[in-house]
């Protein structure tokens, strides 16, 4: 399990833009599953929508790719620590039941192909065992570069 200061040590991503709260398991190579707990607190919240509250479909999908950014760095070697990671596309996304406060979202990426610092998974969120969102996600990291670069 990581926790969400470790998260924090492996993604940039802070309150209120850092969607992951933790990590619940990780195999190197083939996936990774991740939890959001969705409050009311969220800021989104307040426009999206007054009186009936939704998380909106495009934060659902960021949180799957922060979860996939989490689990490209731990792919790669030590030495990659401190870069950044892009999220470069997505592909098939489809939304289908709506995320609402009191939910906790479950964020599973499964490793589809890796090419070097290439990364394509397929996402899926879930609430309790329902399907609520999936897409193909396409993220790469950048070296950090060096003193010695």
């Amino acid at each position: 399990m990581i926790d969400v200061q470790e998260i924090m040590k492996i993604m940039p991503h802070r309150y209120p833009f850092l969607l992951v709260d933790r990590i619940e398991s990780l195999k190197e190579g083939e996936e990774i599953v991740g939890l959001k707990n969705v409050t009311i607190n969220e800021p989104f919240f307040v426009g999206h929508f007054p009186g009936n509250p939704i998380m909106p479909g495009v934060l659902i999908v960021e949180a799957m790719a922060q979860v996939g950014g989490v689990f490209a760095f731990r792919c790669l070697p030590e030495e990659w620590a401190g870069s950044l990671v892009y999220f470069m596309g997505m592909d098939k996304v489809r939304f289908r039941k709506p995320v609402v406060p009191g939910d906790q979202l479950r964020l599973r990426c499964t490793l589809l192909r890796q090419k070097k610092n290439i990364f394509k998974m397929r996402g899926e969120a879930y609430v309790e065992d329902s399907l609520v969102a999936e897409a193909e996600l396409l993220a790469a990291i950048e070296q950090k570069k060096t003193d010695k670069d």
